[in-house]
């Protein structure tokens, strides 16, 4: 039976490890950066960069022409000068058919950390469903590690939430071995009723309440509103080509 191990935070990725035992790693920084980069994907981007900092950014925008990608990213919550806040309704308005070169302190360091796993997929409340679905082909043999990204060294409560909200979507689907961990994040997501308010009770929804960001809230907390699914590869995020489609 296939085990589903849980993360709280990136912190707790042992990037060593990754590689060994067939583990496929789901990535969560519900807010905002996995949030960001699926709402970015299917709102039109070619593809998506996740890097470590700003620094690395602006080397991987050199690679490009001006007006091919969109530079964005944020340092502790707070915006980087030169660079567009990774807010998902400011990016969807400029993204299509372009690069998104994405900075961010938590979701983009977990994705990196993550890379040397079987294969990384980026999750969200948006596609959770839609990872699951393709978790099932991948499966056998394998160990799931659901990695919430956390908040600075912290447990997240949104990424918690997302991550029982992916465990739920598989186990609708089929029988898992939980960890403790795992099943915690499962009995919270079903003990809970609005995931707006969950996320609007979080240390970053209060943040994103307070600088007026409740568009990104409300995209953040709609559930399972594209089939979209995200695999970092070789460094870039793009969609899944054959088991992808848009729920209209």
């Amino acid at each position: 039976m296939t085990k589903i191990h849980l993360l709280m935070k990136k912190e707790d990725i042992k990037e060593e490890k990754m590689a060994v035992g067939n583990k496929i790693a789901v990535v969560l920084d519900v807010l905002l950066a996995t949030t960001t980069i699926v709402s970015a994907l299917k709102d039109g981007a070619k593809e998506v960069i996740p890097v470590l900092h700003s620094s690395e950014a602006l080397g991987v925008a050199k690679e490009f022409s001006q007006g091919e990608y969109v530079l964005a990213g944020e340092l502790e919550a707070r915006p980087i000068d030169g660079f567009v806040y990774p807010s998902p309704t400011v990016i969807g308005e400029k993204i299509n058919g372009k690069t998104l070169i994405l900075s961010t302190t938590n979701g983009t360091v977990a994705l990196r950390k993550s890379a040397q796993a079987e294969r990384v997929y980026i999750g969200s409340l948006l596609n959770n469903p839609a990872v699951a679905n393709s978790l099932l082909h991948y499966m056998d043999d394998h160990t799931i590690l659901i990695i919430c990204s956390g908040n600075s060294g912290e447990t997240s409560l949104e990424d918690f939430y997302g991550a029982g909200h992916l465990i739920d979507c598989l186990q609708n689907q089929g029988e898992f071995e939980l960890t403790d961990a795992a099943k915690t994040a499962l009995y919270f997501y079903r003990g809970q009723d609005d995931s707006y308010e969950v996320l609007l009770d979080s240390y970053v929804g209060r943040l994103l309440e307070k600088h007026n960001l409740h568009p990104d809230l409300k995209v953040a907390a709609s559930i399972g509103i594209t089939s979209i699914v995200p695999i970092l590869t070789e460094g870039k995020v793009a969609v899944e080509p054959t088991l992808s489609r848009k729920i209209d």
